[in-house]
């Protein structure tokens, strides 16, 4: 005795037209939109200016490969992006999640940020860098490094589609893995360098709609000194603790003192424990330590003569109750500054 459905359906499919093939089965992996690789690929270019505007890589892979005498800018966060055997270009990329990795290049001017920053084989490179982690160079010769400063209205939602900081900037720390006895295969552009002179703005008609600037005040990514010999003997590190405005507070706080005459060091921005708190603060730890579960800190080193009480008076105009980490006086800011960026340099693996 049969099943009254199992009949059911077996006489349901004996009047289906034969011939009709059944329509196969959909899933959503089968719905994407196919990613056609030449999309994210400049080749074989000479003598050509080319891009990408914002929201046309979201953040898939890019590859640059033999190109000559080409202006390149890619307006948009990526993956990675490799670039090869390329010479006399002009390079600009967004926010690069992981690495950006140059071989066998030289020539070429450049300005980018990435999580990773590698160089191998390549001659006369500069590079305006932010970079999260520490640059390596390989087997190369006469690379130049500065401080990424470049504004366009959408840059920094794409550091954050790239998961980068824009205080976490390691452009001077760099370390050369194929040392040259009595040599330096790299050193730093000037401070003075300014950037459109080493990389133009683009002159297509397409890549003019984006909005640029490359005055380092209006930067997405503070301008630092970074490894550069100091103005001055006097230090002070400021210390922001989380919550709703701190990164336009920290931008605010690095523009009043700029302003001042004074010169920003370096920056990072990196969670806290209580025990690297205790750590860092010392005996006035107690006071953060129920600040430090809202999120990230942001660390910022001023310097210059008299920047400790500058620093005390512009956080007490800016902030006035909002809890911060000032140096108390020049002789403890040092101590301040080498506890703080110690810790932060072991936390990021640096």
């Amino acid at each position: 005795m049969g099943c009254f459905f199992s009949k059911r359906r077996n006489s349901e499919k004996e009047s289906q037209p034969k011939g009709e093939d059944e329509q196969p089965k959909q899933y959503s992996w089968d719905q994407r939109e196919k990613v056609d690789p030449k999309d994210y690929m400049f080749s074989g270019l000479k003598n050509e200016t080319v891009g990408r505007l914002p929201g046309k890589v979201a953040g898939q892979q890019f590859l640059i490969q033999d190109c000559e005498n080409c202006n390149i800018y890619i307006f948009d966060h990526s993956a990675t992006v490799n670039i090869d055997d390329c010479t006399n270009c002009i390079i600009f990329l967004g926010p690069v999640k992981s690495s950006v990795f140059f071989r066998n290049c030289g020539d070429c001017k450049c300005v980018l940020a990435c999580q990773q920053f590698r160089v191998r084989d390549c001659r006369k490179l500069e590079v305006f860098l932010c970079c999260a982690t520490q640059p390596i160079i390989e087997s190369s010769t006469n690379i130049k490094f500065g401080c990424f400063q470049w504004y366009y209205p959408e840059l920094a939602f794409q550091f954050k589609d790239a998961g980068l900081s824009i205080f976490n900037n390691n452009w001077s720390n760099i370390h050369d893995f194929t040392p040259v006895s009595g040599e330096l295969n790299w050193s730093l552009l000037p401070e003075n360098a300014v950037i459109h002179d080493h990389v133009p703005l683009p002159t297509t008609k397409e890549l003019t709609a984006v909005r640029i600037s490359t005055d380092a005040n209006r930067s997405i990514v503070p301008v630092t000194q970074g490894q550069r010999q100091k103005n001055s003997d006097e230090s002070c590190l400021v210390v922001l603790f989380a919550g709703d405005y701190t990164i336009a507070n920290a931008m605010k706080l690095i523009d009043e003192m700029v302003r001042s005459g004074f010169f920003l060091i370096q920056t990072k921005e990196v969670p806290m424990k209580a025990e690297d708190a205790q750590r860092v603060f010392q005996e006035r730890a107690p006071e953060f330590l129920h600040l430090l579960n809202k999120g990230p800190v942001i660390a910022l080193e001023f310097n210059g003569d008299g920047v400790v009480e500058e620093c005390q008076i512009v956080v007490n105009k800016i902030f006035g109750e909002t809890k911060t980490f000032v140096s108390q006086n020049k002789e403890i800011a040092s101590r301040d500054i080498d506890s703080f960026y110690n810790f932060a340099d072991i936390q990021m693996g640096i």
